[in-house]
């Protein structure tokens, strides 16, 4: 009987595809390390941090008089101290909040807007699809990193500034991907029956069309998080993130990038490590979405 329940829930679930799926899962389990990180040691409230006692061991956001300054990790301070008597790896543990926030909310809203203009340009044709294609090539011709420091520069410093500024870069390539995707879908068989059945437009696009340009969507999304990752923390490091002394891993990486000359490596190397580490992460889920949505490539992997 058990047996027959784990059987369904693989089953139902879908897990049974994540067999053989290294990249995906090794992605997950990282992702998701950090988004656990993230919820425990995040902010709770006015200048603090945790969910649990203990978690992270200092408040990232203080000063410790009883720290010293500029201390290389040991067994106390496992990340060292920078210069104001902060505990490194306290600042790393709760800094993951900011990006994967941005991160998220930023490509979640470049998501929605960029496909819904895309199956919209894609379905309707003509002119609209002329301007529209026209305006997203002129946005997706600029350099992503130069047009979202412009944007926060003009914006200002915080979190919605930085999302408003990263779902503008990224709105053209979900728009292209969702219309090349609408372009392709809608001359099929199943779209003309439904239009020989006397079926909306609107009923058309959204019931035959858009849920098959999912995949495709989907499978972009992840790469483009770490792309937003990154993009953040090149924000911060200019210093149009979060005000400190809120702990943000690009702010660190500027605070510290100053003493580096100095032989304090640590206050650069753990910091840019955990953003190595959480990019690197969404890029094998991406791989790995890449591989569940496209049996070719999966095939020629197992090859």
């Amino acid at each position: 009987m058990e047996r027959g329940v784990g059987a369904w829930l693989v089953r139902v679930t879908g897990l049974r595809r994540l067999r053989g799926q290294t990249l995906l899962k090794v992605g997950l389990a990282i992702v998701l390390a950090f988004i656990a990180m993230a919820i425990i040691c995040g902010p709770r409230g006015a200048e603090q941090y945790g969910r649990f006692p203990g978690v992270p061991p200092y408040n990232p956001a203080k000063s410790h008089s009883d720290l010293p300054r500029l201390s290389p990790p040991t067994a106390t301070n496992w990340m060292g101290t920078d210069h104001l008597q902060r505990d490194v790896f306290s600042r790393v543990l709760a800094g993951g909040w900011a990006p994967l926030v941005v991160a998220f909310a930023s490509i979640a809203l470049a998501m929605s807007v960029g496909s819904l203009v895309g199956w919209i340009s894609g379905y309707v044709g003509g002119w609209p699809d002329r301007a529209l294609s026209l305006t997203m090539d002129a946005i997706y011709s600029f350099p992503s990193m130069i047009l979202a420091i412009a944007l926060v520069a003009v914006m200002g410093s915080g979190l919605i500034p930085m999302i408003a500024s990263i779902a503008f870069v990224y709105v053209p390539t979900y728009f292209r991907i969702t219309r090349a995707e609408v372009l392709r879908v809608r001359e099929y068989t199943f779209v003309e029956a439904a239009r020989a059945t006397g079926a909306t437009g609107v009923r058309i696009l959204l019931r035959h069309i858009a849920p098959n340009t999912v995949n495709a969507i989907m499978a972009v999304s992840s790469f483009n998080i770490a792309d937003a990752i990154l993009t953040e923390a090149a924000l911060a490091f200019l210093g149009y993130g979060l005000p400190p002394p809120a702990p943000d891993w690009g702010f660190d990486i500027q605070n510290g990038q100053r003493y580096l000359q100095s032989g304090y490596w640590w206050l650069i190397t753990f910091p840019g490590l955990a953003i190595l580490l959480l990019s690197l992460g969404f890029g094998l889920v991406g791989e790995g979405i890449s591989d569940l949505v496209n049996p070719k490539r999966r095939r020629k992997h197992a090859l």
